[in-house]
């Protein structure tokens, strides 16, 4: 009996001993594993940034370069994840993402803005800026530093612009040459209602859109044309689904760069200097290069496609111009009048 209960006792003794050592090891090596992941998390910051745009566009571009600068400044101890395309947040969800902190950083067309602060809407008004030159000098000086600055308010931080460049016209039907060639037409517009007065002008209508459901919309017929960009013509597409392009240089279309404000000042000093230092560097390349981009994309939609091109010639577009005036008068209670008058400075400066 004794030796029984002897061996016995040996045998559960070997059990736990061994069940301790193996239960002991296994622990010890995750515990490991999990420190060391936890730590590279709470060394590196990310920045989640949306935009809806496609890569190979000016912002799209520019969201890239931004995001590689923060990286190398940083020492990879700040990461810019960028979604492009509308991946993360459609340009109807960016802002409200911003807001609730589900995003960092947006960087929406700044027709967008005129619903949070009416200042906005003077980047609207049609032949704002006459020239590439006229509209880097506007959003480098007094009228920039007064948009970005009217969003503080909203929780807003704004950073900088970068600019997409002038817009065209496209459209199924026929060509758009005189004011007249609008009437009866619909055409697809960004939310604002500056870009809605300009149809109404125009003896058109015009429909609302957000940016990525406009290929379908225009080779369903649902609209008859657009305004935009050329290099959002080509990244899109809408060339293939447009007989007609009117190179009018009518109206401006750029990106307000924003960062929620609450998310801004809980970062380190040396952080923000590293993103403010990005932003500047990325501006001016930004300003480089998204006039080269329109120019090059022009000649692959010509290369690509029988598209009809027709442009405007001076006296067409002072027929425009006389024709869309009005607008300026309308909208000057809500953009303040300083605004306005600097905008018109650029305009008679760039003739």
């Amino acid at each position: 009996m004794k030796t029984f209960l002897g061996i016995a006792l040996f045998l559960i003794t070997g059990l736990l001993l061994s069940f301790y050592i193996g239960f002991h090891f296994d622990f010890s090596e995750r515990k490991l594993v999990s420190d060391d992941d936890q730590e590279g998390i709470k060394e590196q910051i990310v920045i989640k940034f949306s935009h809806v745009v496609a890569e190979n566009t000016p912002k799209g571009l520019a969201a890239r370069k931004f995001a590689d600068l923060v990286d190398q400044k940083s020492n990879h101890k700040v990461k810019v994840e960028v979604f492009p395309n509308g991946s993360l947040y459609s340009d109807k969800e960016e802002l409200h993402a911003l807001w609730e902190g589900d995003v960092q950083m947006i960087a929406p067309a700044t027709s967008k803005l005129g619903s949070i602060s009416p200042k906005w809407q003077a980047l609207d008004l049609p032949f704002a800026f006459p020239t590439e030159a006229a509209i880097n000098e506007g959003l480098d000086g007094t009228i920039g530093r007064t948009l970005l600055s009217s969003l503080n308010s909203h929780n807003i931080k704004g950073l900088g612009f970068w600019v997409n460049g002038l817009k065209q016209i496209t459209n199924k039907d026929h060509a758009i040459i005189s004011t007249d060639d609008f009437k009866g037409r619909n055409f697809r517009i960004m939310s604002s209602s500056v870009l809605k007065k300009q149809f109404d002008l125009l003896g058109s209508q015009s429909v609302p859109m957000d940016f990525n459901e406009t290929y379908r919309s225009l080779e369903s017929g649902e609209v008859d044309g657009e305004e935009n960009t050329i290099s959002n013509i080509y990244s899109k597409k809408y060339y293939k689904v447009q007989n007609h392009m009117t190179i009018s240089n009518h109206g401006f279309l750029g990106y307000a760069i924003l960062i929620n404000n609450d998310y801004w000042n809980s970062l380190p000093r040396n952080v923000q200097t590293i993103i403010h230092d990005a932003i500047k560097e990325t501006v001016t390349w930004n300003q480089k290069h998204y006039i080269s981009m329109n120019k090059k994309q022009l000649k692959s939609i010509k290369k690509e496609s029988d598209i009809q091109i027709h442009t405007l010639n001076a006296e067409e577009k002072k027929k425009w111009i006389k024709k869309l005036h009005p607008l300026y008068q309308l909208y000057e209670p809500a953009a303040g009048k300083k605004l306005i008058n600097e905008i018109e400075h650029l305009q008679h400066k760039y003739q």
